[in-house]
């Protein structure tokens, strides 16, 4: 066990032997820390929590009661085998949230990025890659294999199927249900899932320029027009237009995926 002198461990914690546990961090009462556990430099674990597995928690990353992160994956395939759980830097997790680790057939691993919040009642699944600045609202269900990139809102009580990748800066409205990738950007509601339109309050909250925002609405209207296949109009998009954010749909759409596409309504 290796323990720094600053840490502050309430004595009814737990923590086992061979946890690693860095300075300044605090850790509650009736809070399990598991003998593969790493918390990094001023990691606050409330009461009542329970981390375990081989689970990397980052700096100033705040759990609050009852959040048990690290427990094996809920996937009937999963038969012991070592994976991991990262966790970055500054996060906020808060009462009842569940991470679970990696599979083997899923590359074993799950991640989180760092400032993200995930607020009461959140799961993400095992082998999701979550990204930075990710907002996950409460009761939120991320399935396995599932890809969210940086700066994206996931309204309350939404559930998103396995495989789903959802492209940077997406706001997906509450009680959605998500089945298909979402281009980054787009603004998604509904229960049947619907993309209606594109983040626009969320790219003007980012500082982007007239030019750049008229340019992703060019670029949505051209993806909803008719004649040939999405792809082959993201292609032309592709192929037509110099905007960073443009080419970030383009190589979205274009990229490897398990699932369809969300298409502009």
């Amino acid at each position: 066990m290796a323990i720094d002198a600053t840490a502050r461990i309430h004595p009814m914690a737990v923590i086992d032997e061979g946890a690693q546990i860095g300075s300044g961090v605090s850790i509650g009462p009736f809070s399990v820390i598991g003998p593969k556990v790493k918390l990094a430099e001023g990691v606050v674990v409330k009461s009542h929590v329970v981390i375990t597995g081989d689970t990397e928690i980052g700096n100033d990353t705040v759990i609050f009661p009852f959040a048990v992160i690290g427990e094996i994956p809920q996937d009937l395939k999963f038969h012991g085998e070592d994976t991991k759980l990262v966790i970055g830097a500054r996060n906020r997790i808060r009462e009842h949230v569940t991470i679970n680790p990696g599979t083997e057939g899923g590359g074993g691993i799950t991640s989180l990025g760092d400032d993200c919040l995930l607020m009461a009642g959140v799961h993400v699944a095992h082998d999701c890659r979550v990204g930075n600045r990710v907002i996950l609202v409460n009761n939120v269900g991320v399935a396995g294999h599932c890809h969210i990139g940086d700066d994206v809102i996931i309204g309350g009580i939404s559930g998103v199927h396995q495989w789903v990748r959802i492209g940077q800066g997406a706001i997906i409205g509450g009680l959605s249900k998500v089945e298909k990738d979402v281009i980054p950007f787009g603004m998604v509601q509904g229960d049947a899932g619907r993309l209606v339109g594109l983040n626009l309050i969320g790219l003007k909250r980012r500082g982007l320029e007239r030019i750049d925002i008229a340019e992703l609405r060019a670029a949505y209207k051209a993806l909803a027009a008719e004649g040939g296949t999405f792809r082959e109009r993201a292609e032309a998009l592709g192929a037509a237009s110099d905007s960073e954010y443009v080419r970030a749909i383009v190589e979205f759409i274009t990229g490897e995926s398990d699932r369809s596409f969300l298409q502009p309504e």
